[in-house]
């Protein structure tokens, strides 16, 4: 049976009034990476609320992946984060580690090398599993109706790191994956990477509380490093180093996870902006630094309404995105699609709030664009540099400014510090005032 239409499916209007569609009136139901829209009433009559909800979700449901090296501090998290969400009305369920559930259910290390190719048959176990669980974990929550979060202990790429590049390619072409896009960000909200005690905190280096893992402090580290790669690229990929004490860590986890799903934070700036005198040299990037290329077209929405409903919102918009990776060649391997409702509070707070959506999602929206502003399109490099998240966006229209989005490295009383590639051309720190705003898309997609 094909998907009903969505509601909402009509040829562009040449209307420049807002009009209703708009976050505050967009059903969630909409808003799912697997959703096809409300069902038809006929077929809903025949289903229960829990199998509708399952189908067409009422509420929110996101998806964070915990990964790092060994003794990151990722099991902590997972027993803070839980009763933390659900004192505050969401539903929690905690996908465990595939590989884990093998080896602690009898699969010895020895199997991996036992036969050749055995390595990837584990692999190809691993990703079975892990999506089995994470597909059924989140159709439960789905049926709950409840906003959610499932916070899964690793997530699809981190078999790469384990893995030599041909093997992984082998095990992509086999599933037929034609772009990990859709291992990345086209399957979950955001990835927290929480670096390995054996690195910066070496003292506190144990493996006392995991019995699956052996791994020295040097491949630890090494682990930690080819992990972090394999999740560059990723726009919601962050990092929690050791530069403070751990209690600081886990609080860091906290506050970005609040950030994440609408929940108010004392998370204040999560990256900080450069304006670059020019696009970056991609030869000039040192050979161990890893980097994936993307095309993004941004879409605004007839969403602005500065007589907000709260009391404490300032202002209220939407926008759909377009993510395309690119191959080194410069070929196109496969997009993926999101929604963001973004919030600007009295008190200088910024929230945001992504959904993951469908093409088809995204082409009914793209119908009601906002007229008054252009389709921002940008390329976009990200790329680590000393365990820090950097991401350059390039502006191809309406503009052709060049600003580099660095992850801040917070350590108490030091305030927030970036570690600066040298390969970059600096022009000049651009900060909260009125007059930098136009180095933000929203300012730059007007319609002068």
């Amino acid at each position: 049976m094909s998907a009903p239409p969505l509601p909402y499916d009509r040829k562009p209007s040449n209307n420049t009034t807002p009009s209703a569609f708009s976050a505050r009136n967009l059903s969630q139901t909409r808003l799912r990476s697997n959703s096809h829209g409300p069902l038809a009433q006929d077929i809903s009559a025949e289903l229960t609320e829990a199998e509708v909800n399952s189908i067409a979700p009422p509420a929110p449901i996101y998806k964070i992946v915990l990964t790092g090296g060994p003794c990151g501090g990722k099991t902590t998290s997972m027993a803070r984060l839980s009763p933390y969400l659900r004192e505050r009305g969401f539903e929690v369920i905690t996908c465990p580690e595939a590989f884990s559930l093998l080896v602690n259910n009898g699969m010895a290390f020895d199997y991996l090398s036992a036969v050749k190719g055995m390595d990837i048959v584990v692999q190809d176990t691993v990703m079975d599993m892990q999506i089995g669980m994470e597909d059924g974990f989140e159709r439960v929550l789905r049926a709950r109706g409840k906003p959610a979060v499932l916070l899964c202990d690793r997530g699809l790429m981190d078999g790469s790191a384990y893995m030599k590049d041909e093997d992984w390619n082998k095990l992509m072409q086999k599933r037929e994956i034609d772009c990990v896009s859709e291992l990345r960000e086209g399957r979950y909200n955001a990835v927290f990477h929480l670096v390995t005690a054996a690195e910066g905190a070496e003292e506190y280096y144990t493996l006392e509380n995991n019995a699956v893992r052996t791994e020295s402090p040097e491949l630890a580290r090494s682990l930690d490093s080819m992990t972090l790669n394999a999740w560059v690229g990723h726009p919601s990929l962050k990092i929690f180093d050791n530069s403070t004490d751990f209690e600081t860590k886990m609080q860091r986890v906290v506050e970005e996870t609040a950030r994440l799903v609408g929940l108010p934070t004392h998370l204040q700036k999560v990256t900080t902006k450069f304006l670059l005198k020019k696009e970056p040299d991609l030869s000039s990037f040192p050979r161990e630094v890893a980097f994936q290329i993307f095309e993004v077209e941004k879409v605004y929405l007839y969403e602005e309404n500065e007589d907000v409903s709260q009391e404490n919102v300032l202002k209220e918009y939407s926008f759909i995105r377009k993510r395309t990776s690119l191959r080194k060649s410069g070929k196109e391997s496969g997009s993926v699609y999101g929604w963001t409702s973004v919030q600007k509070m009295k008190d200088g707070q910024r929230i945001e709030k992504k959904r993951i959506i469908t093409k088809r999602e995204y082409l009914s929206l793209f119908n009601n664009r906002d007229k008054t502003r252009h389709i921002v399109r940008q390329k976009r490099i990200s790329f680590l540099w000393n365990i820090q998240s950097f991401n350059v966006h390039v502006f191809k229209e309406p503009s052709d400014v060049c600003i580099l989005h660095a992850q801040v490295r917070s350590s108490p009383g030091s305030g927030d510090t970036v570690d600066m590639p040298s390969f970059l051309d600096v022009d000049r720190l651009i900060t909260d005032s009125v007059e930098d705003e136009i180095y933000g898309a929203y300012q730059i997609s007007l319609i002068k």
